[in-house]
């Protein structure tokens, strides 16, 4: 792009981050600083309002900029995350949202700590959100550093690193000075913007092709080099049975992972009542599943007009080809059509990212303070304390995202959160379940529950090609990748709710029965929820 089309680019992200940083004033001087106030936002939103917050905290840049790139190189493969996380909100529509809304106050320990011992099932799962978390915002950094090295027309690592660390400085003030009031408010108007962009792409793609789905496809798959094999399963995850249980493990991983992502979660305690938050979770999937539909012809549209090779020349991961593509429509990257376009798309990609590292540093500074911090003092803080504990974890949780996302600047974003929904189905999934509906459910299976899901995916994901043994790895020089798949979910997710069940029948302090009926009750009706 030349210097002009760069400044504008340029003034669209700084207009998005100073209306952010507008609102996240404006809501600092109308807040009165309770954890309440700060982690659930006073509980004041409508089920509208919290339903495009969760579709902008999902909708993230996994999803607009690593699911069309892998669209784009491998065809239909790419589409299983698509799939995947669309299919994944049934399991919290059916299962999780009213019962969650019910039984906790603003983290997922709440849940599980209402009818056990609190303390070691605070630390357990205060431990496994913080790390779901983590590995989430490595892939917005990611996201960040591809989209930002893009825009300056420099694929080195210097402009990669400058956005990183600006995206982590932005998220910790977000976090810090506004709390869940702004950062929902900074979710909505990123939801907004885009589907808004979501829309225009993917008309302007249709309109190429003459609204001929059919003969979309055919380009692309002729525009690909691999012919029919294209539009069919195996390009990525055929071949040899390494590959298809590779396949496996990562559609369970999307599939059961929203359920246990704390972000989300701690959604469902910024609305009122039950009843809002099941009514906030249909808004979220209309939303999500119109986007996730477009996603599919942004992947294609890229296959078809760009091409595979052009896709994967400005990144190898693919995480670049919407803006591409949006430079191509508008009639070319030096046109000043493709320049605006391109312009649009990318602070849009920008605001994506900035509203989704901001929900996930809150749920994960809250799991620090709500959780961790209470429990390690042997008393509970002080709400006051307790929110300040939460600011300064944000700032901390904030250097460690940076950190881990300069390391892994070269891997598919998409590929990244399919790495955090493994962990969160092993650890958080099975410990949500087990206290929601198994009477017998002790304070040991709980812990070992956790753990036994946390340590394996992480250990796995360790032992993995992710790490090392293959040029794409975050080390290539060394191989110690023992464990041939590069998505735990298939080992991991069974072996959290087998340590569950073991935990329990072995030990020694039966199951609390009142409790348990107590938060039944709680959870079915809603009688004495907070």
């Amino acid at each position: 792009m030349t210097a002009e089309h760069q400044t504008l680019a340029l003034i669209l992200f700084s207009a998005f981050v100073a209306v952010t940083l507008g609102i996240t004033t404006w809501v600092s001087r109308n807040r009165h600083g309770s954890a309440e106030e700060f982690y659930a936002g006073g509980r004041l939103f409508s089920p509208l309002e919290n339903g495009f917050a969760i579709a902008g905290d999902y909708m993230s840049a996994a999803s607009f900029l690593g699911i069309s790139g892998l669209i784009a190189l491998f065809g239909y493969d790419g589409m299983l995350y698509s799939v995947g996380f669309l299919v994944a909100w049934l399991v919290v529509l059916f299962l999780v949202a009213e019962l969650v809304r019910n039984c906790g106050r603003f983290t997922l320990a709440d849940v599980v700590a209402a009818r056990m011992s609190e303390r070691p099932v605070r630390i357990a799962a205060g431990t496994s959100s913080v790390v779901v978390s983590v590995l989430y915002l490595v892939a917005q950094m990611v996201g960040a550093g591809s989209l930002v090295g893009l825009l300056l027309g420099n694929s080195g690592t210097g402009a990669r690193t400058l956005a990183v660390i600006g995206v982590g400085a932005l998220m910790v003030v977000y976090v810090s000075f506004g709390g869940m009031r702004a950062t929902t408010w900074i979710q909505i108007v990123k939801a907004v913007l885009l589907m808004g962009g979501a829309i225009t792409l993917t008309v302007l793609v249709l309109l190429r092709f003459h609204g001929n789905f059919d003969q979309l496809l055919s380009s692309a798959a002729e525009r690909s080099g691999h012919g029919q094999r294209f539009l069919g399963p195996g390009l990525k995850y055929g071949g040899d049975w390494t590959a298809r249980f590779d396949f496996m493990s990562l559609g369970l991983a999307l599939v059961l992972g929203t359920a246990g992502l704390p972000h989300i979660l701690s959604r469902f305690y910024t609305v009122p009542t039950a009843r809002a938050a099941r009514r906030s979770v249909v808004w979220a999937i209309a939303l999500i599943g119109g986007f996730y539909l477009m996603t599919i012809v942004l992947g294609f549209g890229a296959a078809a007009l760009l091409g595979p090779d052009q896709v994967r020349t400005s990144n190898a991961s693919g995480n670049t080809a919407v803006p591409l593509l949006a430079a191509y429509l508008g009639g070319g990257a030096e046109s000043t059509g493709g320049a605006v376009l391109f312009a649009i798309v990318a602070a849009i990609a920008f605001a994506t990212i900035l509203a989704v590292v901001a929900g996930i540093t809150l749920a994960s500074s809250a799991s620090v303070a709500h959780d961790l911090y209470a429990s390690l003092k042997r008393r509970h803080a002080k709400q006051r304390s307790e929110v300040a504990v939460a600011k300064v974890a944000a700032g901390g949780i904030g250097a460690v995202a940076i950190a881990l996302g300069l390391l892994a600047q070269d891997l598919n974003v998409a590929f990244l959160v399919g790495l955090a929904f493994a962990v969160a189905a092993s650890a958080n999934l099975p410990v949500l379940l087990y206290s929601l509906f198994w009477r017998g459910f002790t304070t040991r299976g709980a812990v070992w529950s956790v753990y036994g899901g946390l340590v394996p995916a992480v250990v796995l994901v360790a032992l993995s090609p992710v790490v090392s043994g293959s040029p794409e790895s975050l080390f290539p020089g060394v191989d110690f990748g023992y464990f041939p798949l590069q998505n735990p979910g298939l080992v991991s997710i069974p072996l959290g709710f087998l340590a569950g069940w073991l935990g329990t029948v072995t030990s020694a302090d039966p199951a609390d029965e009142a409790k348990h009926a107590e938060t039944e009750v709680r959870s079915l009706t809603g009688a004495g929820a907070v």
